[in-house]
């Protein structure tokens, strides 16, 4: 009981420190535009979901959770949100960037059916970039670079319709994996202001 509440207390912390940004959306598709290899599949994906910041955190017992927006050909169309809680080997807490690309319209499709979860043998492609934040009595900002330079992916294609990236923006966590993430989705036309 000891640990979830550790584990709660962390996201809870990485949730509030994170600085807000009214362009979050835009900035977080132009990070993943600018590095490696997600670079590319924009020009031929047929959809994807992108998360600013998901926060995780975990001692032995582990969770993470973030907000998103899902694109049909360049065109928003939806709320999504993103949960994981996993046990085993694993401490700390850290928030990334995520993006999964959707490759045709049956992937789509199958994410924004309802509640969608990556199996196990899914896994994302660790994008390294640097980040940082400041804060003081004039107000807040952060940075973040993703560029060809300074950012290494790993080669690969499609997982059954899907690609997953991430971008570390801040924290240590030993333990990184997309399996066992939950999805929902909500239809733009349903779905509240973020």
């Amino acid at each position: 009981m000891k640990s979830i509440r550790m584990v709660l207390a962390i996201v809870a912390m990485m949730a509030i420190t994170s600085v807000a940004s009214a362009n979050k959306y835009p900035d977080t598709i132009a990070l993943f535009k600018n590095a490696g290899e997600s670079a590319t599949f924009f020009d031929s994906c047929y959809g994807y979901a992108v998360f600013p910041t998901v926060g995780k955190g975990g001692l032995i017992v582990g969770a993470a959770h973030g907000k998103g927006h899902v694109y049909e050909k360049g065109k928003y169309i939806g709320n999504t949100a993103v949960t994981q809680l996993s046990v085993g080997f694993q401490a700390g807490g850290q928030a990334y960037s995520e993006i999964i690309f959707f490759e045709d319209k049956r992937a789509l499709d199958e994410f924004t059916k309802g509640n969608f979860e990556f199996e196990a043998g899914v896994s994302a492609v660790a994008i390294t970039a640097a980040a940082g934040a400041t804060a003081g009595t004039s107000g807040a900002s952060a940075t973040a670079s993703g560029g060809k330079r300074d950012a290494t992916t790993v080669g690969g294609s499609y997982y059954k319709g899907m690609k997953v990236f991430t971008i570390v923006k801040g924290g240590a966590m030993y333990e990184a994996s997309v399996a066992g993430q939950k999805f929902t989705f909500e239809a733009k036309d349903k779905a509240t202001a973020e």
